[in-house]
């Protein structure tokens, strides 16, 4: 008899330390894990799985259902005791979306494998659930799968004017025709070719913002001879137009510490930004001191942003619905690269803008040690 309750005695405590590995087990996994009974209710549930489920306390004993709220892509709800009842073999899904209370979201991995409570197929079936948190990968998809349409858009069309002008220039160049004509031919080519390159050059850009690889060469910048240089530069581009270019410097400007590469690049996309989306009137640039630094206005009397579209103009690939911003060549690039900059030294960037009556650009660059 005392043997036999010894036996028992091990027996159990061998079963507990069973338990408590195979707890801590779970419990050491990343991904969320639950393993509900044949009815539906938790019998098991690791601390990831209440933090994705967004639950304070034990769930055992709970029914799923009742904590796991879920939609498909197409954001229908989802019968979770349905779902994983009918799962017979081992299902995997990364197009469900948990929905908490507050109604919030976030897109998950889920993994739903049925089990047997014993060796007998007979008895009872339940199912063990892995939950991942995907939202940033799903993020960086969709991203991706933009970026690739919105590039081979921009890619397609300029290679095709590109490939039709030369060809164009190279029959009328065989035939005898007009030399102006290829002239203008190859001009039109040369055009496309320039706009490639830019867009080579804020997609190289922005790689290396985004991969942290953009090297941050302080020096001594005079803010006076920028702003003079750069106006110098456009004032060709702003004359095709018809606009007037010019700077307002304030005379007690004194030399700026920052990178002279990329306060030129924040000021000449801001340039030409104003000089694309201006119709009539002029753009103007402008420096004065500001607290510890320089503050650089860009202003101009063009089409102006709307309310709505203030908060996305720095958004990657982001181009206003406004018909008259399609006229323009453009990948929806430039601004976000230039916020990228603007935070590698430490820039502030304000948007004064109101519809058909123009934009101003303010941008704050402190003194860099």
């Amino acid at each position: 008899m005392v043997r036999s309750r010894l036996l028992i005695k091990t027996n159990k405590q061998n079963a507990d330390l069973e338990r408590l590995r195979l707890t801590s087990l779970i419990n050491s996994l990343a991904d969320g894990v639950i393993a509900i009974d044949e009815k539906g209710r938790v019998v098991v549930c690791n601390g990831e799985a209440l933090n994705i489920l967004d639950q304070n306390s034990s769930m055992n004993g709970v029914k799923l259902s009742e904590v796991l709220k879920l939609v498909d892509k197409e954001q229908h709800p989802i019968n979770v005791d349905d779902f994983i009842s009918h799962t017979m073999v081992a299902t995997t899904t990364r197009d469900c979306s948990i929905v908490y209370s507050d109604g919030s979201s976030i897109n998950v991995y889920l993994s739903i494998a049925p089990v047997h409570s014993g060796y007998d197929q007979r008895q009872g079936l339940g199912h063990v659930i892995l939950l991942r948190d995907i939202t940033r990968e799903k993020s960086l998809e969709e991203e991706r799968d933009e970026f690739i349409s919105v590039v081979s858009h921009e890619l397609r069309n300029p290679v095709a004017i590109v490939e039709g002008n030369i060809s164009n220039a190279e029959f009328m160049a065989q035939k005898g025709y007009d030399p102006e004509k290829v002239h203008e031919a190859l001009g039109h080519a040369h055009d496309q070719v320039m706009f490639l390159s830019g867009l080579i050059d804020d997609l190289s850009t922005l790689s290396r913002a985004e991969r942290g690889k953009l090297n941050v060469e302080i020096e001594n910048v005079n803010a006076h001879d920028l702003v003079g240089e750069l106006v110098d530069n456009y004032t060709a581009s702003a004359k095709e137009k018809g606009l007037e270019l010019h700077a307002e410097i304030d005379p007690k400007l004194e030399l700026l510490r920052s990178s002279k590469l990329y306060v030129r690049e924040i000021l000449q996309n801001f340039i030409t930004n104003a000089i694309k989306y201006t119709e009539k009137g002029g753009v103007t640039v402008g420096a004065k001191p500001h607290e510890n630094g320089v503050l650089f206005t860009v202003s101009d009397t063009g089409i102006g942003i709307s309310k709505g579209d203030k908060q996305k103009v720095f958004d990657k690939f982001f181009r206003s619905d406004d018909a008259r911003t399609h006229k323009e060549k453009g990948t929806g690039l430039g601004l976000y690269v230039t916020m990228k900059l603007a935070k590698i030294i430490h820039a502030d960037i304000s948007l004064d803008s109101e519809l058909n009556k123009g934009s101003t650009f303010s941008i704050f660059i402190p003194n860099l040690e």
